[in-house]
């Protein structure tokens, strides 16, 4: 009698499949990212839009680089240039964001993609903190065209196009927007915006979308 053959497991029950899924939930349930404001506790809600930027650059696009930590960021037209620190998510699910005793400090999501990599990355920064502006103070204010670029541990450096800006009332945050799944290389830079309250914090979030352009 011949031997009986070994059935072949259905796609999504295989453990690539399994990871992958893992992997997006991750990213789909960082619904929310902390943010102080100028006087009032640090714990008010900034929330980090997805789907496909619009690609206005010029010529094919750029290969995508390997995994490597951030070390800085600079947004050119803002005159910003900072370290960055990593940040993860609490055990309420909410993305951490740096501390405020470094206003100037960029907080980058571990969870997500590195500078240049295929995927979603997410990076948080304060508006303000008890001390004055913080180092996104004016990020609301960047132009669809301009420039992020981040700064790799490896000495490359990733070039992100802006692609818009919204500012989204926390009240309806369109998680799936802005947390879902891509496959080019796409930023999205996150932090407080609206009005201030002492009670509840900010009442909205300002998001820049933006995707990989160049690589150096």
């Amino acid at each position: 009698m011949a031997p009986r053959r070994r059935r072949r497991r259905p796609w999504y029950r295989t453990r690539g499949f399994r990871l992958a899924r893992t992997a997006l939930l991750a990213i789909m349930l960082v619904t929310v990212v902390r943010c102080s404001g100028p006087g009032g506790p640090d714990g008010s809600d900034a929330q980090p839009a997805a789907g496909p930027g619009r690609d206005g650059s010029q010529g094919p696009p750029p290969e995508p680089l390997s995994r490597s930590r951030p070390t800085s960021m600079r947004i050119p037209f803002l005159g910003v240039d900072a370290p960055v620190t990593g940040v993860r998510l609490d055990r309420g699910r909410q993305l951490e964001t740096p501390p405020v005793d470094d206003p100037k400090l960029i907080g980058w999501f571990e969870g997500g993609a590195t500078p240049g990599e295929s995927g979603l990355a997410v990076a948080v920064g304060h508006r303000d903190t008890r001390t004055g502006p913080a180092v996104f103070a004016a990020l609301a204010q960047v132009k669809p065209g301009k420039l992020i670029e981040a700064e790799r541990a490896d000495g490359r450096t990733a070039v992100y196009t802006v692609d818009r800006v919204k500012v989204y009332d926390k009240a309806g945050f369109p998680s799936q927007e802005v947390y879902g799944p891509t496959r080019r290389p796409e930023l999205r830079v996150i932090t407080c915006g609206g009005l201030f309250s002492r009670k509840t914090g900010y009442t909205s979030n300002v998001v820049v979308f933006a995707h990989l352009t160049s690589t150096r």
